[in-house]
Order: C-alpha cells, then structure tokens, then sequence
C-alpha cells in the first residue's frame, strides 16, 4: 500500500519546497526478482533503468549493495559529513565511504557490473532482490531480504501511527 500526503494546487505539499517534490519525483519503489548473469552483471529493472543513462554509484550498504544516481549519492555523501561535522558518525565512516563505492555505468541494455568484492558483502549469487528504497536501489540476497522485510510493513505502520511522514 502506498500512502500519499495531500498536496497544494502546485503539487507541493504545504510547508515543503519544491526541491523536496523533485527529490521524491524520482523515487524508487518496488521489489523485483532479478539474477546477476555469469560475469556478475543486474540487468536494472525497466522502471529504474531510465534513470540510470549515465553514471551510478555502488556502495556496501547494511547488508546489501546499493545503487545510487550521481544526485543521491552526492546528497547521502554530504549527509554523512554534516553527521561527521556534528559528531553524530564516526569520521572513519565518512573515510570509509569512497574506497568502499564503485563508479559503474550501465550498458545498452541496461546491465550494471557488480564486483566480486561487492557481491561477496552482500552474499549475492545468481538470484538477487532488486528493492526500491525511494533515493536509491537496494540489491539484496532475496534470502536476506525475506528476513528483512518480514518485519517492514509493521515498521512503516507504527511510524504512520505514530505520526512519522504524514
């Protein structure tokens, strides 16, 4: 289910910026069964794909891998050093974060490299979970996102309840 806030006559919820209706206009959303071929290549869904006609970014992330448009990645990164400036995250995290990403650039048919390196972080093999997670993609072991998403949908029901998002 997916739950929507009202909106203004300009598509902009109240109280937001136009630059917050832009973020949210290139979410990704959904799960998709994908596998990674022989040399480790993921074909991007075809709803993603028009978004990735240049560079993306691959990160380890929490338990999988994440893909990232140029944008997002540059919003995450410049996130995690305001986290970094505040003393929220360790600085070692932010050092982290370039060594620990690959510069990719999908094909013509739209399949994206991912490294053994990745894969291995991940635990990816030849079936894979290609998840929406609004400002990137998340490319799960589908066993470890079954896990994982088991208990989801009552996370995003207690922060509805709880006033979260709305």
């Amino acid at each position: 289910m997916i739950l929507m806030a009202s909106t203004s006559s300009t598509g902009i919820r109240p109280g937001t910026t136009g630059r917050r209706r832009r973020e949210m206009a290139m979410a990704f959303v959904g799960t998709h069964e994908h596998s990674l071929d022989v040399k480790g290549r993921l074909v991007l869904p075809a709803k993603f794909r028009s978004h990735f006609s240049g560079d993306a970014y691959l990160t380890m992330y929490a338990g999988c891998i994440a893909l990232w448009t140029p944008e997002s990645f540059d919003a995450m990164a410049a996130r995690l050093k305001e986290q970094v400036r505040n003393g929220e995250v360790e600085a070692q995290a932010y050092r982290a974060l370039a060594p620990s990403s690959e510069l990719v650039r999908p094909d013509a048919q739209g399949r994206v490299m991912i490294s053994e390196r990745l894969r291995e972080h991940a635990s990816l093999e030849h079936e894979v979970a290609v998840c929406g997670a609004l400002d990137r993609i998340e490319i799960w072991n589908p066993t470890r996102w079954a896990a994982v998403a088991q208990g989801l949908n009552q996370s995003l029901a207690d922060a509805f309840l709880d006033g979260a998002g709305i």
